[in-house]
């Protein structure tokens, strides 16, 4: 029995509960395919929905009135939009995270998670790819961005940081929606065979491309996954790098630093992980998923939050620490003005407290098991990497070179109103991917049980024992 438990604490089960492959589909596919859809659902729905309408409005009245229903000034013509699309992009970086990442470094632990992950960074980077195209002032021209053959011989500025942006961000989405429409392929073909509504099998086949579950089917799709988990691998790392270089690129004091790529890499990583468990903690509860999203998942991303958490801590500090050593009174200025002499010195001090002070609690056990102190921490550092967003941005070009170019910034109705429709259109996604396509995925899911292990070896949570034989059947047509 004490060599059992010992077993146990060296290798936690990813799986908790007496499941068998039936009981593992019956769980999961049945929260897509049960008739009557849950009221929470409907109330969580009703809500989002109507905040996304504030999106709709503003958008409707900013492309009416132009840009200047916004806070925007000079010197601080980059302010909320900028902000939010910071924000938005670093929170889709924990699903290529989880997804890719992990699945390369054999890590068990993302399978019941990647998923709605994956979502998440899907639907964010849709909510950050709105503020560049209507930053611009001229939303309906956005495809001049894009090298389209065309007969006046105008080109994208290529040295201009905007076409860098659109190159990764779209690069990083496609290849992301690939990544998360290919590993849906088998559970889609599951909830075809399930389906008792003629409708839903029909779209549900049409999606899952025939798939029957051969060894030829399964040998290309891991194939197929794993080219995917290449790709989008550095994707993860140039990303945020490429939106950094956008502020580095620059010679405006606090911006020109040569360590903001990884230093955006490892915020925004934090942000991810910090929306994914705030996700993960009421989805469990919800829908009764606590079997496969285990305690032992959130132990794990409150490791991963606080690795990243101190990483952010490091920068701040080689943020002081270069402004001092660099000998430039402007970067030294900029430093004094952001931290206690300018007027934005208590967003710094929040951030600090949000990015720095919070997750050290997660160094004990007690907050580290606790779903409260998790989602509660998770809230603390969304907020926080906001604030870093805002501090970074507005706090260095608030206080140009001269001082007859010095202003204040303080954002509008509308620059809110923007930003909480994003939340709103984000959730409101959200919620119709948790209805209506299954949330865990299933054929991963049922990899780690027992039963998957046809050689009859222990599961072993840090080792790949898994080691299915898939042969070709001679009977199964070539275009199977």
């Amino acid at each position: 029995m004490q060599d059992s438990r010992e077993e146990r604490k060296l290798h936690p089960a990813m799986v908790e509960g007496d499941h068998d492959f039936g009981t593992v589909s019956d769980r999961i596919g049945d929260l897509t395919l049960k008739k009557r859809t849950p009221f929470h659902w409907f109330i969580g729905f009703g809500i989002a929905f109507l905040v996304a309408q504030l999106l709709m409005v503003t958008i409707i009245y900013l492309v009416t009135k132009g840009i200047g229903i916004w806070g925007t000034n000079q010197p601080v013509g980059w302010a909320f939009p900028i902000i939010n699309f910071v924000w938005w992009i670093g929170i889709g970086h924990a699903g290529t995270l989880i997804s890719a990442i992990l699945l390369l470094l054999n890590q068990k632990w993302r399978t019941s998670i990647n998923r709605f992950a994956e979502a998440m960074t899907l639907f964010a980077v849709a909510c950050a790819g709105l503020y560049p195209v209507f930053h611009t002032g001229r939303p309906w021209l956005a495809y001049w961005l894009f090298p389209y053959p065309n007969t006046m011989g105008i080109w994208p500025q290529f040295r201009s940081p905007l076409m860098w942006d659109v190159f990764a961000v779209s690069t990083y989405a496609t290849v992301s929606l690939l990544f998360w429409y290919v590993g849906l392929i088998p559970d889609l073909a599951t909830l075809r065979d399930r389906a008792k509504n003629k409708y839903f099998k029909k779209v549900y086949a049409i999606f899952s491309w025939g798939w029957r579950g051969s060894a030829r089917h399964w040998h290309r799709y891991e194939l197929a996954y794993l080219i995917l988990a290449g790709i989008s691998t550095p994707l993860v790392l140039s990303v945020h790098s490429v939106v950094s270089l956008d502020f580095s690129v620059s010679q405006i004091p606090g911006w020109h630093a040569t360590f903001f790529p990884p230093y955006f890499v490892a915020g925004a990583i934090y942000a991810g992980f910090a929306m994914v468990l705030l996700l993960a903690i009421p989805l469990r509860h919800l829908y009764g998923m606590k079997d496969f999203v285990t305690k032992t998942h959130l132990i794990l991303m409150g490791k991963v939050m606080l690795a990243t958490g101190l990483i952010v801590g490091y920068s701040y500090v080689m943020e002081f620490f270069f402004g001092w050593y660099s000998g430039s009174q402007y970067e030294w200025f900029m430093i004094k003005n952001r931290v206690w002499e300018g007027p934005y010195w208590a967003f710094y001090w929040m951030l600090m407290f949000c990015n720095v002070i919070s997750p050290q609690f997660l160094w004990f056990k007690r907050f580290r098991e606790s779903e409260f102190w998790l989602f509660i921490i998770s809230i603390i550092v969304s907020i926080g990497m906001w604030l870093e967003r805002f501090v970074i941005i507005v706090t260095s070009i608030q206080r140009d070179f001269l001082p007859s170019s010095w202003a204040m910034y303080s954002p509008t109705i509308w620059d809110w109103s923007m930003f909480v429709g994003t939340l709103g259109f984000f959730f409101c996604l959200f919620f119709l991917f948790v209805r209506f396509l299954p949330i865990i995925s299933i054929f991963e899911v049922r990899t780690l049980l027992p039963q998957a292990n046809v050689h009859g070896r222990p599961q072993d949570f840090d080792e790949n024992v898994l080691e299915i034989e898939y042969t070709y059947d001679k009977t199964d047509p070539p275009n199977s």
